[in-house]
Order: C-alpha cells, then sequence, then structure tokens
C-alpha cells in the first residue's frame, strides 16, 4: 500500500522495475529498524559490564561497585543474538552504534536493576532457559516499548516506526522465543516477499480492470474525490478476491478494513467494507470467485 501511494505521488514516469525497487526499500527499512531494536537490547542488558568497570574505577569504590552483578550481560539468548553471523553481519553494515543513544541506555539499565523482576533473576548465579529469555522479554516489553523516551528516539531516527511497530515488535518477541532460527539479513520470509511483490504487480498491472469493479458501486460518490488510500486499499482487496485463489474472502476484507482504519479517514473502514463486500457478493454470483482450500494448496 505505501509503495503504490508513493507512485501515485510521483510526477514522471515511473521507469521498469522501479515498483519492485522502491518496494525493496520499504523491506530494508523495516530490516534496519528491527536490527535497530535488538542492537538497544542488546545494548541494554550488555550495559551491565559497562557499569561494573565505571564503578570499580571510582576513586574509593564502596563494595557494592566492586561486586557489580553481571550475570544479565551473560545471558544466553543475548549471546545467541550477537554471534549471529547474519546479526553480525548486518550491524557491520547498518552500524547502529552511530544512532545509540548511550545516555539513555544508561537510563533503561539503572531502571532495570531497581526492578523486582532484575533483582529475582539475578539472585541466582544458575542459567535457566526459560529466566534467560523472560528478563530480555521485560526490557523489550516493559523497559523499551513503554519507554515515551525510546518510542521518541525510535520516530526520530526512523519514519517507518508508526507503520511498521507492529509488525517489527512482533518479529522482535518471535526472535526471543527462537533466537537461533533469526535471519537478520532475511527479516521476510521469501514466501512473503514473493506474494508483496505479486500483489504489488497485480494491483498496478490490472489497475483498470479492477477499477471497473469499484468505481460503478460508488453511486453518488466521485472516483477522483475519493481518498486515494481508499483506492488503493479497494484495489488491492480486489486484486486478492480476483487473483490470489488462497487467500479467504473474509481475511481479505477484514485485513483491508482494519487497513483503511489505520491509515486512511474516520469513515474509511466502513466505506471500504460496504464496497468490498458488494463486490464480493457479485463476484460469487457471477461465479467469478475462484478460490481454495489453504490447507490444501
Amino acid at each position: 500500500m505505501q509503495t503504490i501511494y508513493t507512485l501515485s505521488t510521483l510526477e514522471q514516469e515511473v521507469k521498469p522495475g522501479e515498483p519492485i525497487k522502491l518496494l525493496q526499500k520499504h523491506f530494508d527499512s523495516s530490516r534496519e529498524l528491527f536490527l535497530y531494536l535488538t542492537y538497544f537490547l542488546t545494548e541494554v542488558a550488555g550495559y551491565a559490564e559497562t557499569d561494573a568497570y565505571v564503578r570499580s574505577n571510582k576513586h574509593l569504590p564502596s563494595k557494592e561497585d566492586l561486586n557489580v552483578n553481571t550475570k544479565i550481560a551473560g545471558n544466553e539468548v543475548l549471546w545467541k543474538i550477537k554471534e549471529n553471523a547474519s546479526y553480525q553481519s548486518e550491524t557491520a553494515k547498518a552500524k547502529p552504534e552511530h544512532r545509540i543513544d548511550k545516555e539513555l541506555v544508561r537510563k533503561i539499565y539503572v531502571q532495570l536493576t531497581e526492578t523486582e523482576e532484575y533483582k529475582t533473576y539475578i539472585q541466582s548465579a544458575e542459567r535457566v532457559a526459560r529466566e534467560e529469555k523472560t528478563i530480555l522479554e521485560f526490557i523489550l516489553n516493559s523497559l523499551l516499548l513503554e519507554n515515551e523516551l525510546f518510542i521518541s528516539h525510535l520516530e526520530e531516527n526512523f519514519i517507518n516506526w508508526d507503520d511498521d511497530s507492529e509488525m517489527i515488535v512482533q518479529v522482535a518477541r518471535n526472535m526471543l522465543q527462537q533466537p537461533d532460527t533469526i535471519n537478520f539479513s532475511e527479516v521476510l520470509s521469501a514466501e512473503k516477499w514473493t506474494f508483496a511483490k505479486s500483489l504489488l504487480q497485480t494491483a498496478l498491472e490490472k489497475q483498470e480492470h479492477l477499477e471497473s469493479y469499484i468505481i460503478p458501486r460508488l453511486k453518488n460518490w466521485d472516483a477522483e474525490r475519493i481518498a486515494a488510500l481508499d483506492m488503493i486499499i479497494m484495489k488491492m482487496g480486489v486484486s486478492e478476491f480476483l487473483y490470489f485463489e488462497t487467500i479467504p474472502p473474509k481475511v481479505t476484507i477484514n485485513e483491508y478494513i482494519d487497513i483503511a482504519k489505520e491509515y486512511s479517514t474516520q469513515q474509511s473502514g466502513q466505506f471500504v467494507n460496504g464496497i468490498l463486500d458488494n463486490i464480493h457478493k457479485e463476484l460469487v454470483q457471477q461465479n467469478k470467485m475462484h478460490k481454495i482450500d489453504f490447507k490444501k494448496a
């Protein structure tokens, strides 16, 4: 949707291959955001060693200064991430250390050390797999995602945070559950990338045909005065009806209602619902809706 909208705002003629390049650029931005969120999380957990070093080098260190618990810096999940070859490769290219707010990292680490969750975690020297995941999930969910300063930091560095946050957070949570399986070079699976390209190309190449289903149902609406995003959303919905046989129509309609509510006007959800539902019913009546069971596909 973002790619099609961007293309619609360009004054010059779109060159062959440009839509796919733009789509790839959007996905690259999402990957960089995910990488940075992961990097910041590892910096907060790893700050325990920095804290221990700084405090032990005070002019007159206290007993507490000389005995800072650094268990979390050796967190097993943390090190599976840091030793991941794709993570090392992508961080070397993206250089997230140039974006990092070191003072914010320190503040969040200090906040972490004051929580009961952290105190319970460091009470035992033993490493329990479930506890290793749980403490990192706590940092992510409670200390980063609920921290206004951190969210502002992300918004300042990544213009796609508002659009991609829900997806990126889910990917990050999945990563903490299965750190061995994540590929930071390919956050989006090959299957999803193929679907995204196919949907983009279909919505662009079949544009006039898709409009032939939509425009007659606008009744008293002027097609040129309809919100640009609403028209794009409806074209994508009709594309799925006609050309993506494994996607159930109800899934398509519900998905695009949610997208319209999120990104377009207040009335867009109801409007898109009405148009897509009518098109769906007509396609069924005309036997033009050819869907197959996804499980059998």
